[in-house]
């Protein structure tokens, strides 16, 4: 045993049952990595496609779609510790479109049947995704809202970086469409992200792309970790399988070369958008572990990272009646990462993270001093983790031998 205090014998038996889904054809490879203590683990397993040939490899290029979340509260907070925006002021000043929100009365009514927000909309509600907006785990065209949402081409379903528009005018259709609960009121995910991709760049005065790659993935050397693929990396990016419901058998999502990924999107979305490697992530994990600290600076201030890492909501924001509770299930929610808060699995209450829908799972635990992240290419099937991501973290967790 090293001073990681992982168990060899443990850590194969973690490869063993990885290694047992590619066999199986679950998925046509896999990269692992588990770190503790600043000892990582990596292991990469299969091809990057399905009958392919190339090896999956270390630095596989992994789309991470919600796993973009945390990055964009990181940057978030970078800008509001250098005091360009403040957690509690509306964001009206730099979102003027945002400025005297409707709410819809019900959630299937007309979209102008609605009363007026009780107050603005503040950067917290966005980190904390409080806005009053967010996706609907729904069937397709079930209310008005969805439709809506989807003539406008905004991006709120599964992550197409090729249908919405620019930051600007994605932000003017957005204000045309009310919200569906007051601001504060209820966690609803994803939509916050995006609108901080549109705040980001209008406080920092820079593209989203271009503050995320100066501010945070230069420094923690994330030289893979993009919007897009340029053309002579694109062989290290995997193509996307979703399950097909009818035969269950895997389709292509999205190809590697000429797919959505492979060429710069119009809305840079702080949601989903993003495409990173292993070692990359694990850099981010490891900066978060260490409270903001990385190998030759500071990111961010140990009490910033404590506010992100900390259950932001209240026991009724927490409550649904639709199959939004699956995803915070045992967990809260901090700024752009869900928090365990009971501890009913392996990991330690505190420890935090997110995944990523289209393959890629990410957890920090402090207690334990590890960080651990899977990516594949497979979209998972339901908003519950699928037994890859399950079997991952307990194989993770049984591999401690301290």
């Amino acid at each position: 045993m090293s001073v990681s205090g992982l168990s060899s014998a443990r850590l194969d038996h973690m490869r063993a049952v990885m290694a047992g889904y590619v066999a199986r054809g679950e998925t046509p490879g896999l990269v692992a990595a588990v770190s503790r203590r600043g000892e990582a683990h990596v292991a990469a397993f299969g091809t990057l496609a399905f009958g392919g040939e190339r090896p999956m490899q270390r630095d596989t290029l992994f789309r991470i779609s919600s796993m973009t979340k945390p990055i964009t509260a990181v940057a978030t907070m970078i800008l509001v510790e250098e005091c360009k925006l403040r957690l509690d002021e509306p964001v009206d000043r730099l979102l003027p479109e945002l400025a005297n929100r409707k709410v819809l009365k019900r959630l299937d009514g007309p979209l102008d049947d609605t009363v007026p927000a009780k107050r603005p909309i503040t950067v917290r509600d966005l980190l904390t995704f409080r806005m009053g907006f967010g996706i609907i785990l729904a069937p397709p065209n079930t209310y008005p809202i969805q439709r809506a949402v989807d003539e406008l081409q905004l991006g709120q379903g599964m992550p197409a970086p090729a249908a919405p528009p620019a930051p600007d005018e994605w932000m003017r259709r957005f204000a045309t469409l009310p919200l569906l609960h007051q601001p504060g009121e209820q966690w609803m995910y994803n939509t916050g992200a995006d609108v901080l991709s549109v705040l980001i760049a209008r406080a920092s005065g820079q593209p989203l792309e271009t503050f995320l790659r100066e501010r945070i993935f230069a420094p923690l050397g994330m030289r893979d970790t993009s919007f897009s693929v340029p053309a002579e990396k694109l062989g290290r990016l995997t193509p996307s399988y979703i399950t097909n419901p009818a035969t269950g058998a895997f389709d292509i999502y999205d190809e590697a070369a000429d797919g959505q990924w492979s060429r710069p999107p119009a809305f840079p979305s702080g949601a989903a958008g993003l495409v990173s490697t292993i070692d990359d992530y694990l850099a981010f994990g490891q900066m978060l572990l260490d409270k903001g600290l990385y190998s030759s600076g500071r990111l961010l201030s140990r009490p910033s990272v404590e506010l992100m890492t900390t259950d932001q909501l209240t026991p009724a924001q927490k409550a649904t009646t639709g199959t939004e509770s699956l995803i915070l299930a045992g967990y809260g929610w901090g700024f752009g990462v869900s928090v365990v808060t009971r501890r009913d699995t392996f990991a330690s209450v505190g420890a935090f993270g997110w995944n990523g829908g289209l393959g890629t799972l990410w957890s920090t635990d402090p207690q334990e001093q590890m960080v651990a992240i899977l990516m594949t290419p497979c979209v998972w099937t339901s908003a519950s983790p699928p037994d890859i991501c399950l079997d991952f973290l307990t194989s993770a967790y049984q591999a401690i031998d301290d």
